[in-house]
């Protein structure tokens, strides 16, 4: 017999729990034990030092499927707010299925690629890819990382300071729209995509809070979306620093969390831009080619309608 799929295995077991709401870490707890020969091989992965780091492997799985566990069954609902996000079953309810937008090479893959943080210090380059896969499955946007030591540096020393975004982000918002929607807005000079922009640290604490968030000012208010990320805001007056700060000016701040990239949270909302910043796009663009590369993107998809996405979501 064929063994189930990872997202059947999850709609098998909120079912068999129907009104019963469970986080993704109880998930994944009662679905390895019930299929242990499913997940054997798994285990052997050396990358998984100790059972707590499997488990939260398998955690990030399931928040990543969660819009193709609600296609199986439209039984199954989840709430996001307040973290941790809840999942159950209701046999008298029916959502429809969140809509996912197509591309190219779009294919399941119950294995996301999550760093584990178990004993581990993560830099700031660690975090990277854990925000390109939050970003991409919970935001559904296309990423690609900036390399600061790629650009000319041709106004010499600091002269581009604060200028580089960590991660750029694109989201197609008329994925879903009717052609004749499409053709209009694009005829019409409207807005098919908005440009994302993130400035990314390990910590926000009273010492490093203010000039973080006026880094992120300085490199993403070109964007129509700006945030700051971290793992960490340290207390209560850095929090109230920055709903001030974000209030102001616009940047939102987003809570990564390195151990399930999923579970992570959109704390303050940026204040969206109608219109890109393109004198802004220009100066980074003539300095950084990972920028120019991101942009040539970009103006693809205006041309095109088209994603491939194997150009998108590299480090």
């Amino acid at each position: 017999m064929a063994k189930l799929s990872q997202s059947k295995k999850v709609v098998e077991f909120l079912k068999k729990n129907a009104s019963q709401k469970f986080n993704a870490r109880q998930i994944a707890k009662s679905i390895v034990d019930a299929y242990p020969e499913d997940y054997e091989e798994k285990r052997q992965n050396p990358r998984f030092g100790n059972e707590k780091s499997f488990i939260t492997q398998i955690v990030a799985e399931i928040g990543a499927q969660k819009d193709q566990i609600s296609k199986i069954d439209k039984h199954v609902f989840w709430q996001d707010k307040p973290r941790p996000r809840i999942y159950w079953y209701d046999p008298e309810k029916v959502v429809g299925a969140p809509v996912i937008a197509e591309t190219e090479e779009e294919t399941e893959n119950n294995d996301v690629d999550v760093i584990s943080v178990e004993g581990k210090l993560l830099t700031e380059h660690d975090l990277y890819p854990i925000l390109i896969e939050y970003l991409k499955s919970e935001q559904k946007l296309y990423c690609q990382r900036i390399d600061e030591k790629k650009s000319k540096n041709s106004r010499g020393s600091g002269g581009n300071q604060w200028l580089h975004p960590d991660i750029v982000a694109m989201q197609p918002i008329d994925k879903e729209w009717n052609e004749l929607i499409r053709t209009c807005v694009k005829q019409g000079a409207g807005q098919s995509v908005r440009l994302w922009s993130f400035e990314v640290k390990k910590e926000l604490n009273g010492s490093n809070a203010r000039k973080s968030f006026f880094q992120a000012v300085s490199n993403s208010s070109w964007a129509n979306e700006g945030y700051l990320v971290a793992t960490a805001i340290s207390d209560s007056n850095v929090e109230q620093e920055l709903r001030m700060l974000s209030s102001l000016h616009g940047i939102g701040v987003i809570l990564l969390n390195p151990e399930n990239p999923s579970e992570s949270e959109m704390m303050l909302p940026s204040k969206s831009r109608a219109e890109v910043d393109w004198q802004s796009v220009n100066r980074i663009l003539v300095e950084n080619t990972d920028f120019k590369d991101y942009i040539e993107l970009v103006s693809t998809y205006y041309q095109t309608g088209r994603v491939r996405s194997r150009d998108w979501n590299k480090l």
